[in-house]
């Protein structure tokens, strides 16, 4: 299957690809936020930029690390509880998926969903999306799938839901992603997130729950350096699609918990002065100074619920481990 241009769409039948929605960020737009996030007197590049074949490939890999226990609880809830969660869902619903990435999660529920009447995935990083979504279509000839390749952390123009024939939509929002935001950031997804699911909709959302420190540092500095390599990458796509000349060499990772923010912190620290072009903009680092990549921030369930209510919606189910770690909850919009 050829790839589409940004704007086009790209048809096929049952059993592949329905449609494909191309809303792609420009290089131009890319460029443009490295660029202003570099310009700050703390220098920060959003998170979404990680995700680039080869750094979507690398989450996919730490994903299955031992200290990463966010994916595997998760994963575990929803196997245990997807006949749950279908039957919560009903029939023909339009399932929306946000961040949708390798689309393993998504399996569980379309495994217990025989009426769903389409599948709408939504990631930033094209390629994955494209075989993703193309190994989902296969699995379930059935299925409608439309993937939409956009930045979901912005508004988007959705295809027209008219052409599909549901009762109800229902956003999903795995991986506890909701924590890449900043709480006011949050409220206002959900708020976007409940216009989109509209009257009747659903939201089945993972969350990462405060927990011992020790078990949330090491989720985030695994032994084996992957987390460390999916944070570099960052500054090799920037070097490859932007022209710039970062040594990766000279940029260590960091990641640490903060409490008082009820955050992770992920940065890439300069271990010596340096300066880096990017085209004809130079950047300067002193040693020890850092890009901030990407925050994560940890709920109280009870806080977060409250933030769901605030952003309109209800509380219909939550699940969650033993060990109180991580939580899925299921919201209704009245």
């Amino acid at each position: 299957m050829s790839h589409p241009q940004p704007g086009q769409v790209a048809q096929a039948t049952y059993g592949y690809i329905v449609s494909f929605h191309d809303l792609h960020p420009t290089p131009a737009a890319f460029r443009e936020e490295v660029i202003a996030g570099l310009r700050r007197p703390h220098k920060a590049i959003p998170a979404k930029f990680f995700y680039d074949r080869r750094g979507s490939a690398l989450f996919d890999e730490i994903c299955q690390l031992d200290e990463y226990y966010l994916t595997r609880i998760e994963t575990t809830l929803l196997e245990q509880h997807a006949p749950d969660i279908a039957a919560l869902f009903g029939d023909e619903v339009l399932l929306i998926e946000y961040g949708s990435g390798s689309g393993r999660k998504t399996r569980l529920l379309l495994e217990c969903l025989p009426t769903l009447a389409a599948y709408v995935p939504v990631d930033i990083s094209k390629e994955h999306l494209l075989a993703a979504a193309t190994e989902i279509a296969q699995a379930y000839p059935h299925l409608r799938v439309t993937p939409v390749c956009a930045d979901y952390t912005r508004e988007m123009d959705f295809p027209d839901f008219n052409e599909f024939h549901y009762r109800r939509r229902a956003v999903f929002f795995p991986g506890s992603s909701i924590g890449n935001f900043t709480p006011e950031k949050a409220e206002m997804f959900l708020r976007q997130a409940g216009e989109v699911a509209g009257r009747q909709g659903l939201l089945l959302i993972g969350i990462d729950l405060k927990k011992d420190p020790v078990v949330i540092d090491a989720a985030y500095n695994d032994s084996r350096g992957v987390t460390a390599e999916f944070n570099r990458n960052l500054l090799r796509r920037i070097n490859t699609e932007l022209g710039a000349d970062f040594d990766l060499r000279l940029f260590e990772h960091r990641a640490f918990y903060d409490p008082i923010h009820g955050r992770v912190e992920m940065h890439l620290v300069s271990v010596q002065p340096q300066t880096v072009h990017i085209g004809d903009e130079t950047f300067t680092f002193a040693a020890g100074e850092t890009i901030h990549t990407e925050n994560s921030y940890k709920y109280e369930l009870d806080v977060f619920q409250a933030m769901a209510a605030r952003a309109g919606w209800t509380t219909r189910a939550v699940w969650q481990d033993e060990q109180h770690y991580f939580a899925v909850c299921l919201f209704t919009k009245p």
